[in-house]
């Protein structure tokens, strides 16, 4: 992590939480597109308010919900197995993680990846308006939406990226899978989600001048993976990668740049203190 890459102040609490608060299971996807410029991203700037990240520049993704385990779920693609065994993580949960990528893509950018066959993907989303709505509301299950609208999980438009876990500092904490998929022909991302107050599409290099610039702000998660995806000139290149993918928690030192965020391989990572209090700069 770069070490101009700090947290704003009062973004973890001044004692580290003992014993720590569980990681919510979460799926984040990163949408791209091609361009004549090169590869894009969809990026959402969090609500302002929110409790967790408000403000900050992000990729659609959330929690997973219980029902995203649900096994009558309409699929083809890699089977739960294959996703168990990347993510390091049971069937039932790899499951639950790849409907919930599919879903949370959905509700927050309005990008469906499913279609009526195997072979398909819709390019209208328009007559699932209503069940978008109704996702957010949780008043309707993944499952339910796609046997009532005669539509198939498309888990095949999906790759698996890496998988990163709030550190233990933090009162709200995830235990976040990353995947990436390609904006299908014909679907548009949007931002009618409350959870955004803009969205837009940027190619990563961008957006991290951006975030250099101080114009826009980064989670580290965010910010080393656009890095990554800057590496991948066009959609089928960052499609192709077959990423080994380990569990990565960083833990928040203080120094005398405020509060940031290492990893392990960082002087920093083994000496961090568990004492954060703002008023004590050591």
């Amino acid at each position: 992590m770069p070490r101009e890459l700090v947290l704003p102040s009062g973004f973890v609490p001044p004692e580290v939480p003992d014993p720590p608060v569980p990681a919510k299971d979460a799926a984040t996807v990163m949408l791209v597109r091609d361009t004549d410029d090169g590869l894009e991203v969809f990026l959402m700037r969090r609500v302002a308010g929110m409790a967790f990240a408000g403000g900050m520049t992000v990729f659609p993704g959330g929690g997973v919900d219980r029902r995203d385990a649900d096994t009558s779920l309409a699929w083809h693609g890699p089977p739960p197995a294959w996703w168990a065994s990347r993510f390091s993580c049971d069937i039932g949960l790899a499951r639950a993680l790849v409907c919930a990528a599919v879903r949370e893509t959905f509700e927050e950018s309005g990008v469906l990846l499913a279609g009526p066959s195997e072979d398909t993907v819709v390019s209208d989303v328009r007559p699932y308006t209503q069940a978008r709505a109704q996702l957010v509301n949780r008043e309707l299950s993944m499952a339910g939406f796609l046997a009532e609208a005669g539509l198939v999980l498309r888990a095949d438009l999906l790759r698996p990226w890496s998988d990163w876990v709030t550190p233990e500092a933090e009162t709200r904490r995830f235990d976040a899978r990353f995947f990436l998929a390609a904006l299908p022909a014909g679907q548009r991302a949007d931002g009618e989600t409350s959870e955004a107050s803009a969205v837009h599409w940027q190619r990563p290099g961008e957006a991290l001048d951006d975030w250099q610039a101080g114009r826009v702000g980064l989670l580290p998660p965010t910010w080393a993976t656009l890095a990554e995806l800057e590496e991948c000139p066009t959609v089928a290149e960052a499609m192709r990668q077959d990423r080994t993918i380990t569990k990565l928690m960083p833990k928040v030192v203080r120094d005398e740049g405020g509060l940031r965020v290492v990893l392990p391989g960082d002087p920093a990572y083994d000496g961090a203190a568990a004492h954060l209090d703002p008023r004590d700069p050591s």
